[in-house]
């Protein structure tokens, strides 16, 4: 029910509108001068720190060659649509090193795989 959460354009609005409460903050922080406005931009950097590093780890831990090696891994398989929604998947949920760590025969890899593949291939809206 609420898969957008984990979207990308979700927590990109997420940072923008953190941003705007930073700016605002700070603006009305230097017209008045009063202290409840530092709290508030300290909040709101935290919760911007806290949204921004599993963004920052799904995307920046991967360099190109990483991500190349694992797509040639897939497209074995000959569903390229699969492929690529398998892929981005994984980079959003796994480091790298968490990824080259992992036992790829564990259970719970096996789990995460299965429940993958039927969100890709479902087809309806929800």
């Amino acid at each position: 029910m609420f898969d957008f959460l984990d979207s990308d354009w979700f927590i990109i609005s997420l940072e923008i509108v953190f941003l705007l409460f930073i700016a605002y903050d700070a603006k009305k922080y230097f017209e008045t001068k009063k202290k409840e406005y530092i709290t508030n931009i300290v909040l709101t950097l935290g919760f911007f720190i806290w949204a921004l590093i599993p963004f920052y780890n799904s995307y920046m831990t991967w360099s190109e060659d990483k991500k190349q090696e694992l797509i040639s891994e897939c497209k074995k398989e000959n569903n390229e649509t699969l492929c690529q929604c398998l892929d981005e998947k994984i980079f959003k949920e796994y480091s790298f090193e968490d990824f080259k760590s992992l036992d790829k025969n564990s259970s719970d890899f096996n789990e995460f795989i299965k429940e993958t593949k039927e969100e890709c291939l479902d087809d309806s809206w929800f």
